[in-house]
C-alpha cells in the first residue's frame, strides 16, 4: 500500500502526518511502528492523523501514535504542527481551529509571526484522574501543594524520588534537577515509567529552574523515549514549577529543540484556566511511502 505524507517537526519533536480527510487509510498499529522507524520507515517521534469533522462546530478530528504503535492523548508541538499541516494544505483558512482529540477539544491559532498558540485546556491535578496511584505513599508539602515520593527499583537512586503529577490530557511526572545536562534521563526516566505508580504509564520531565520566567526541560516519552521535545511536558512541568511556588505566570521552556512559551493564569490561583503553548511549527518535507504487506 502506497500512502502519501508529510514530515515535520515543532521545537525538534517530529512527526508523520497523514490525511485521512476523504477517507480511513486503514493503517494497523504495525504500520504507525514501521512509519515511525527511523531505519526503515520516515521516523518520528508520533504519527498525526488529520480527520475530518466528528460533529458541529468541530473543525477536525486528530489522532496520535506513538512511534510503538500505540494510540496516545495529547502531543502538544503536534497539535501546532496540525494547525499549520491543514492551513498549508488548504484545508481550512481559519487563524484560530477547534479540532477533537481523544481528550477532548483543543483550540490551535495561527499568529501572525508564523508560530502556533495552541489552548492546551486546564491542567489535572486530582491523582485518579491523572492517572495516578499513589500506593501508599504520603505528599509531602511545598507551599500551597505537595510532591509525591517514588520508590524506584533497579536503580543507584538510595531514596525515593520526589514528582509532582499532573495530566496535559496525559500523564506527566515532573522531577526539579540541579541541571539538566548532568542528571541521568536515561536511567530515571524508564525507572519512573516502569514504577507501577501509573497505570496507564506515564512521562517524565526533568525541569531546571533558570529563574522564575525561565526554565530549561528534558522529557522521556512514554512509548518513545527521549525527545528533543515534549509540548504536552512542557506545559506540565511549568504548571508544576508555578504551583510549586517557584515560577511566574509566563515561562519560556528552553528545551534540546528549541523554546516553548508556556502562560497559565492558573499562577494566580485559578485552577481550572487553560494552558497556552506558543511555539514552532515546520513542514521537512513531503513523500510517498510503500507500506509493507507483510507487517
Amino acid at each position: 500500500m502506497r500512502i502519501e505524507f508529510t514530515k515535520m517537526q515543532g521545537a525538534g519533536n517530529d512527526f508523520v502526518v497523514l490525511d485521512e480527510t476523504r477517507g480511513r487509510l486503514g493503517l494497523t498499529a504495525a504500520h504507525y511502528r514501521f512509519l515511525g522507524d527511523r531505519h526503515f520507515g520516515v521516523g518520528a517521534d508520533q504519527i498525526l492523523t488529520v480527520r475530518p469533522s466528528p460533529a458541529e462546530g468541530i473543525d477536525f478530528e486528530y489522532i496520535i501514535h506513538n512511534a510503538d504503535g500505540a494510540e496516545v492523548e495529547q502531543c502538544g508541538n503536534g497539535s501546532r504542527c496540525f494547525a499549520r499541516f491543514v492551513r498549508d494544505k488548504g484545508l481550512t483558512t481559519k487563524d484560530v481551529l477547534r479540532v477533537k482529540t481523544q481528550k477532548g477539544v483543543i483550540s490551535p491559532e495561527l499568529t501572525p509571526d508564523g508560530r502556533v498558540t495552541v489552548d492546551m485546556g486546564a491542567p489535572v491535578f486530582a491523582p485518579a484522574d491523572i492517572p495516578f496511584d499513589p500506593r501508599g505513599a504520603q505528599p509531602v508539602a511545598v507551599g500551597e501543594w505537595q510532591k509525591w515520593p517514588l520508590a524506584l527499583d533497579n536503580t543507584a537512586q538510595a531514596a525515593p524520588v520526589l514528582v509532582a503529577t499532573v495530566s496535559m490530557g496525559n500523564p506527566h511526572a515532573v522531577l526539579l534537577v540541579d541541571s539538566v545536562e548532568t542528571v541521568d534521563v536515561a536511567t530515571l526516566g524508564p525507572a519512573v515509567q516502569q514504577s507501577g505508580y501509573f497505570p496507564q504509564g506515564v512521562n517524565v520531565g526533568f525541569l531546571q529552574v533558570i529563574d522564575r520566567s525561565h526554565v530549561a526541560l528534558r522529557v522521556y516519552e512514554r512509548g518513545v523515549g527521549e525527545t528533543l521535545a515534549c509540548g504536552t511536558g512542557a506545559c506540565a512541568a511549568a504548571v508544576a514549577g508555578m504551583r510549586l511556588g517557584l515560577l511566574d505566570a509566563r515561562v519560556d521552556v528552553q528545551t534540546r529543540g528549541g523554546v516553548l512559551t508556556i502562560a497559565w493564569a492558573g499562577a494566580q490561583g485559578d485552577l481550572s484556566a487553560p494552558v497556552r503553548m506558543t511555539g514552532p511549527a515546520t513542514t521537512v518535507f513531503q513523500g510517498v511511502i510503500e507500506l509493507p504487506d507483510s507487517l
